[in-house]
């Protein structure tokens, strides 16, 4: 009987989720080096490599693919039956900020997932610019923050990389007239300096239709074709339309969504929805 090391699993799942073996290692309170070893140990158990490294950091091969739903399967087990005979009930409240076009797409199967295996937590949710809700966490109003920054240059740890698109109506001409027609949410905006950058850089008329409002405002203008926005390609609801270069709008850069978490707050609760988030995002990841 051959029987699996968890230790070397969750070293593996770990690395897997942050495409970095460096990035696991702050994680799992272990060196580079450690983790290097520990994913050589799992690749020599198994024969085979789990890993290779590309320009974007470490990706899985095949058979690293066909482990890690089962190594993740098998970790969850083992947690459940550890929680579950030391008695660990994990409860408290977790107070979670998220960015309010994030809400309808990549979140609701992590809340819905971490409600059923611990109930007794109380998770309380807000929505917001990203700027605002980093600057909430460093007040102590919130727990955990959801965000999205630049790719080149993210605060956070990063979930997830997904392109930032130009959005219209189906079959509308928004996007032809002189001078562009833009809706934004506000000025807070986390993609709005970036989106008139790429205006400016390309030379672009442009006209704001719509700001200082609500995301679900500003794709009303969108659909009545008044104009266009810019949106995370996860993020475009089926009804609108994502213009492509022959739209001759200038390309938007990739962003990260990235997570925060309040210093020195190590209750379970908050580290259980954060591997939740990470399991969540890892799943459906996004790649530009």
């Amino acid at each position: 009987m051959k029987s699996l090391d968890v230790t070397l699993l969750r070293t593996f799942v770990v690395a897997a989720e942050q495409s970095s073996m460096t990035a696991a290692g702050k994680i799992l309170n272990l060196t580079q080096g450690a983790v290097s070893q520990q994913i050589a140990r799992l690749e020599s158990t198994f024969g085979c490599k789990l890993f290779v490294r590309d320009s974007r950091g470490l990706r899985l091969t095949a058979m690293g693919e066909r482990l890690i739903g089962r190594a993740r399967a098998l970790l969850d087990l083992n947690d459940d039956i550890w929680t579950e005979m030391n008695g660990r009930i994990v409860g408290g409240r977790v107070r979670l900020g998220v960015p309010v076009d994030l809400m309808g797409t990549m979140l609701p199967p992590a809340l819905r997932t971490f409600s059923e295996r611990y109930p007794q937590v109380d998770l309380s949710l807000t929505s917001g610019s990203s700027p605002a809700l980093v600057a909430a966490l460093k007040r102590g109003e919130l727990d955990i923050a959801l965000t999205e920054e630049p790719v080149d240059q993210p605060e956070g740890e990063c979930l997830a990389i997904d392109r930032l698109v130009w959005v219209g109506a189906q079959a509308g001409r928004a996007h032809t007239a002189i001078p562009l027609p833009i809706s934004v949410a506000s000025e807070t905006c986390t993609f709005r300096p970036t989106v008139l950058d790429a205006l400016r850089r390309d030379g672009r008329r442009w006209r704001t239709v719509f700001e200082n409002g609500s995301l679900e405002a500003t794709v009303a203008t969108v659909r009545a074709d008044l104009a266009i926005t810019a949106s995370l390609m996860s993020t475009v609801a089926g009804d609108l339309t994502i213009l492509d270069g022959n739209a001759g709008l200038p390309k938007l850069p990739a962003f990260a969504i990235t997570l925060h978490l309040r210093p020195g707050d190590a209750r379970p609760a908050v580290s259980e929805f954060a591997a939740q988030l990470r399991s969540t995002f890892m799943d459906s990841r996004v790649r530009t």
